[in-house]
This record gives structure tokens, C-alpha cells and sequence, in this order.
């Protein structure tokens, strides 16, 4: 069994492992336009040479970005929860943003050992759920966050004058974990519908999304692209049009006040645009795929366009994950001077403790203070 027979029989997905096309084909009817022949194999064009490649590529892209993303999005939570001043309600939102790709790059090593195997699922049912939660859940939260800062910068430099609780540190974390339960409320369905069942046409032990009927598929399409991408965006953009327009406005942009906030904002323009970029695609392939539900557009090769089109824009979408961090150094000069401070104090302790080692720890806390000035 070549590895497209093997997808198409788990009927597997990626990111949010929801079944894929075929299982989402209408049953024959008297009044079905569908021609059915079209879905014969023999009359279908073979794509088994696109579906071994991906599969070839697949673990070790999974396993690069998952590296990569641990340790730098370890850092970045390392510099925000190290840091002797207080965090700013963007440091919060920043900060959460991480711990979520954090955790999002943390689960893909799994699925790169499945689909190493052939789509063998061997860690069990209890961890089969439990990164799949996840994966959804920090998706979700993650599109939240940016919508948070987004309307923070807002709020910031639109409308200064405004002194929101939304702009107060210790309500951005209850904000915070408000948006961590309602990803994992939104991501329900897969703790409750994902399993691990032994699939006979594929002939392996396989960690499925089973719906008890294609409709729920629809509706959990319809979910991720309005409340996962469609209204976000839409609060982005309306909030981001305004922060551009108060960026351009000469007299304001002379303020100090707006001076400073304005390098913040480029920052969350630049982190908001990444992600419009890489999860765009995804989306737009997964409303299609909604489309095929209702026979827009039928037929083997639509088909095949999907699946494959599914994988590739996911791939891009995961990417996000582990660009943000490197956009943090790239652009946020604060972030930089953070991170300089941070780990610029690790390494003095770490001289002092070696040079003296019977300072007590509060002692060298005071030793190393004095190298490091306010942030």
C-alpha cells in the first residue's frame, strides 16, 4: 500500500487532524450530480509520486522546525519571565504567544515518528489525545493572543487616553487564562472523537479523527475559519488600518509617548502580517474542502488537489511557530535589549559563582545587580 492508499485510508490531516475529503463525499443519490466514475482509481490520475515525496520530507521537516521552535521559543519565554521589570501587558500577550508555540512545535515530534512508521501510532490512546488537544488548542490560542496584542497596540496608540483594564498587566493574565480555556473548550471534539483503532485497509494501529457523521467535519471547518481566522482577522485589520493611519499622522508621531510605543507596534505589525501569510493558505484550502462537501466542485482530482494542498499549506502554517521568535530579534529593538540584559546576567552569576564561591546567593544577587540597569 503506497503512502496516499495509507493516507486516505486513516483519512488523516494536519494541523488540526480533522479527516480529510473522502471522508466528506455524499452518498449516491437519485438526485446526486456527482459522477461517481470520476472517483474510479483507473480513471484518475496517479499521484503517488507526489504523495512519497511528501511523505520522504515530512518527519525530518517536522522534526527541524520542532528543534527549532523548542529552543527558541524556550529562550524567548526565558527572557520575558527573567526580566527584572515588570511586564508590560505586550509582554504578557507576547509571552503566552510563545508558551503556545511551545507547546505546538513540542507535539509535532510525535506525528513525525507516526509518519516515519508508516502511520503506526505507538505511543497509545491517552497521548494520541493529548497531543491532538493541544495542537488545536494552542492554535486557537495562539490566533487569540495576536488579536489581544493586536488590540493592545491599539488602544495604545489610537486611543492613548483611554485607560482600559485591558491595558493593566494583572488583568491581561486573567485575559490570558481565560483564552487558554476556550481553546481547550474549542477543542473538546477532538479530546472526545480522537482514538486509536486498528485500520484494516491500511493495515496499522493508527491514531483517527472518527466524527459520528461528516456533518460534524463541516461544522468543525466552519469553526476554524470564522472563529479561528475570520473574525481575528477582520479585529486585525480594523485595529492595524488605525494603527497605520496614527503611525503616518505627523504631530502625532512627534508625541514621546508614541515614540516609544511606535517600535513596540512595528514589532506587532510584523508578527500579525507573518501570521495572515502562513495561515491564510490553510485556511482557504480548509473552506474549499468545505465547498467539496456540497459538490462545488466534485471529482478524483479536486480531490487529490485538496489532500495535497492540505499537507503543503499546514506545512507553511507550522512555520509560524518557530519564525516568531527570530521576528522578535529581528525587529523588537526592546526585545533585544531584554534578552541582552536577561542573559547578560546569567553569564555575570555564572563568572561570579566560579570566581567566588562562598558568596551566599543573595549576595551575588546584589553583586550582579549592579551590573545591570533598569530596562
Amino acid at each position: 500500500m503506497n503512502t496516499e492508499e495509507v493516507y486516505r485510508a486513516l483519512e488523516i490531516s494536519f494541523p488540526m487532524f480533522l479527516n480529510t475529503t473522502k471522508g466528506l463525499l455524499p452518498t449516491e443519490g437519485p438526485d446526486s450530480k456527482l459522477d461517481w466514475t470520476e472517483l474510479d482509481p483507473s480513471n484518475c490520475t496517479n499521484y503517488t509520486a507526489a504523495w512519497d515525496w511528501l511523505s520522504s520530507y515530512q518527519p525530518v521537516y517536522m522534526v527541524l522546525l520542532s528543534v527549532v521552535g523548542m529552543v527558541a521559543n524556550g529562550l524567548v519565554l526565558c527572557v520575558f519571565c527573567l526580566q527584572r521589570k515588570p511586564c508590560t501587558v505586550a509582554d504578557v500577550y507576547l509571552g503566552n504567544l510563545a508558551a503556545a508555540d511551545l507547546v505546538m512545535v513540542s507535539c509535532l515530534p510525535f506525528w513525525a515518528t507516526t509518519i516515519a512508521n508508516g502511520y503506526h501510532w505507538e505511543f497509545g490512546e491517552p497521548i494520541c489525545k493529548l497531543v491532538n488537544v493541544a495542537i488545536s488548542m494552542n492554535y486557537y490560542c495562539s490566533v487569540f493572543f495576536l488579536v489581544l496584542v493586536s488590540v493592545d497596540r491599539y488602544l495604545a496608540l489610537v486611543r492613548p487616553m483611554c485607560q482600559s483594564r485591558l491595558r493593566r498587566a494583572a488583568w491581561a493574565k486573567r485575559i490570558c487564562l481565560g483564552i487558554w480555556i476556550v481553546g481547550f473548550l474549542l477543542s473538546l471534539p477532538i479530546l472526545v472523537f480522537r482514538s486509536v483503532k486498528y485500520v484494516a485497509t491500511a493495515g496499522v494501529m493508527a491514531c483517527i479523527l472518527a466524527y459520528p457523521h461528516p456533518e460534524w467535519e463541516i461544522r468543525r471547518n466552519i469553526t476554524n475559519n470564522v472563529v479561528g481566522f475570520l473574525l481575528p482577522a477582520i479585529v486585525v485589520a480594523y485595529c492595524s488600518r488605525h494603527i497605520v493611519i496614527t503611525l503616518k499622522d505627523g504631530q502625532i508621531r512627534k508625541s514621546p509617548g508614541v515614540r516609544s510605543e511606535r517600535k513596540a507596534t512595528q514589532l506587532v505589525l510584523t508578527v500579525l502580517a507573518v501570521f495572515l501569510i502562513c495561515w491564510t493558505p490553510y485556511q482557504v484550502v480548509r473552506f474549499l474542502d468545505t465547498l467539496d462537501y456540497f459538490q462545488v466542485t466534485p471529482g478524483c482530482l479536486w480531490g487529490h488537489i485538496l489532500d495535497i494542498s492540505v499537507q503543503l499549506s499546514t506545512y507553511l502554517a507550522y512555520a509560524h511557530s518557530t519564525i516568531n521568535p527570530f521576528l522578535y530579534v529581528i525587529v523588537g529593538r526592546h526585545f533585544r535589549k531584554k534578552a541582552k540584559e536577561v542573559f547578560g546576567t546569567m553569564l555575570k552569576r555564572r563568572q561570579v559563582y566560579y570566581s567566588m564561591p562562598s558568596l551566599t546567593p543573595r549576595q551575588m544577587d546584589m553583586f550582579c545587580a549592579g551590573s545591570v540597569g533598569p530596562l
